[in-house]
Formats: C-alpha cells, structure tokens, sequence
C-alpha cells in the first residue's frame, strides 16, 4: 500500500526481509516505505529472538526431554491390559504403588502434582509411568487406559473425589476391581454404592493397630512380618486349584503334602461359593474355583510355586 506493489512482489519483498536475504529492492523505496522496511524488520528481529529463547529453553531445561518422554509413555501405557491404576501418589497411594511393583504388577499412577513424581523417581531411581491430570475426568482414566486395567485403587485426599473416581471408572470398565480410600465411616456406604468393591480406612485401621500393640502385642509382630514391615518377613500367597498342575489338581491337603515339599503351610481354603475354612482339615479336596492361601518365607513360597502352579 505504502509502495503501489504488486501482491507477488510485496509477497516477494517480504520473503527476503524476514529470512535476512536482501538479494535487493524490486524498486525504489520511498523515505516513507524505509521506514516501515526497518520495523519490520525490528520486529521480525524482536519474533526471532523470542523463538531462539523458547528453543532454547526446551532443550537445556530439560522441558524438550520430558515432552518425548510423557509421548513415551503415553504410547507404553496404551500397550498395557490386565494392569492396576492408582489415583493419587500421597502417603497411601506411593505405598500401595511400591507394594504392588514389588510383586511384579504393571502400575500406572494418576496423579495433579508432578513434583510428586518427580521427586519419588529422583529419590528411588525409579521410572514411573503417570498420567498427569484430575482422576475424577473421564479422559483422565481413559488415558490410563481404565477399559484394559485389572484394578484401581483411588487414594485421594477427599471422599468425594473417591466416590466420583469409583463412579467414573465402574462406568468406563464395569468388570474393574476398584479398591478406594475413605477418611469418614459415613463415606464407606457411598464408596460401596458408586461400584468401589472394598473401601480401606487408614486411620481406622492405623489406631486399631496402635491399640492391639498394647493389648496383643506378639500378634500384631506376627502381622508386620506377614506384611513385610517385620525384621523377618514372611509371605502370604495364594493359588487358585485351576491353577495347579495337571498331576496336583484333584487331591487332597494331605496329598499335596504342602509343608513337606515345601516349608509352606496352608493357613486357608476361600471355597467357590465364598466360605473361607480357617485351617482346612487335611482330607480337603480344592475344588475347581477355590483359593489356596499359604504361608511361609520368600524362599519356601517361592519353591511351592515352582513345584506346584503349572
């Protein structure tokens, strides 16, 4: 407009301003048109700069690499099925998230805080895979991929998010176990009601432990070390009869003759139909369906497993 320029030449005349060729003016400029000819340039100097300052940031803050890596994981996460979400990396949710890796579960953590992660994954030279958002959004779970997941354990500071997460993922995946976190007794009815399968009150459980320290103290010891919490750990399993090898299946407690083979002893029966039998008498035959429960160190349930689940 200012230099009665064609569209292809001001086209033309832009191009080799903004890329700092200057092969040369098409025509003549006015005292009018070099004026606007230098800022523009000034201000094409000024976009540069910033772009040149935004690169570089990404690359050396690191911000570059962490973008490559949440697409990394992204793209893991969708390849995962039968895996365990947990919402919320607090105190509950980072013990149930190590509890878990360390008996081999795929986990993916939802968690709003990042500095939550990060510092756990600088602590522990772990690599945890998370998803970065609000656990009661749809597209939160989704992205953790709740349609494939096995279970979800929602550890959330507030009840109310637990119940919407409980409500959101029973929708999303209606076969899901959902294991939730409830502050309040009032809450545990409401958990139950919006599909969670078991609610867990940690401090419930946590002053009812401080009371049976006094009351039964041996116990509560016999407790930590079947919870890995003792000085001497011990490991409670379990193996469904279906599992067992073609040779085992079909015979009593005393033919399996656990403790024997082993050092492991059959503590339980949880029958098809839901009974638990406490001490099972050793004629018991396990039916298709039911659930050993077995007791014994890392290394004698370890061998049980070798020599008996197929």
């Amino acid at each position: 407009m200012i230099e009665n320029f064609s569209l292809i030449d001001a086209f033309y005349m832009t191009m080799i301003t903004v890329s700092t060729v200057g092969f040369g003016e098409l025509h003549p400029l006015s005292p009018a048109g070099r004026l606007f000819v230098s800022l523009y340039i000034f201000f094409n100097l000024l976009v540069v700069a910033y772009l040149l300052s935004v690169l570089t940031s990404y690359i050396f803050s690191g911000e570059l690499r962490a973008m490559f890596t949440m697409i990394r994981i992204d793209q893991e996460i969708r390849g995962f099925e039968g895996h365990v979400i947990v919402c919320g990396f607090g105190r509950n949710g980072s013990k149930a998230y190590h509890e878990l890796k360390a008996n081999g579960a795929q986990v993916v953590v939802v968690e709003q805080d990042e500095s939550l992660l990060k510092v756990a994954n600088e602590t522990n030279g772990a690599n945890i895979l998370a998803v970065f958002g609000n656990a009661t959004d749809d597209e939160t779970l989704i992205a953790a991929g709740v349609s494939r997941a096995l279970a979800l354990i929602t550890a959330l500071p507030k009840d109310a998010d637990n119940v919407f997460v409980a409500l959101t993922a029973r929708e999303l995946n209606p076969n899901i176990k959902i294991i939730a976190r409830a502050s309040l007794k009032s809450s545990e009815h409401k958990l139950l009601r919006a599909g969670a399968d078991s609610v867990v009150m940690p401090d419930e459980i946590g002053g009812s432990h401080m009371a049976n320290l006094v009351m039964r103290p041996e116990v509560i010891r016999f407790l930590d070390m079947i919870s890995g919490l003792g000085p001497r750990k011990l490991r409670l399993d379990e193996m469904r009869s279906d599992e067992l090898r073609p040779e085992w299946r079909g015979r009593s407690i005393r033919d399996l003759d656990i403790r024997s083979r082993t050092g492991a002893t059959v503590i339980a029966l949880k029958l098809q139909d839901g009974e638990l039998l406490v001490s099972p008498s050793a004629d018991t035959i396990p039916q298709p369906g039911d659930v050993l429960l077995f007791l014994g160190t890392e290394e004698q349930v370890s061998t049980l497993i070798r020599q008996f689940r197929a």
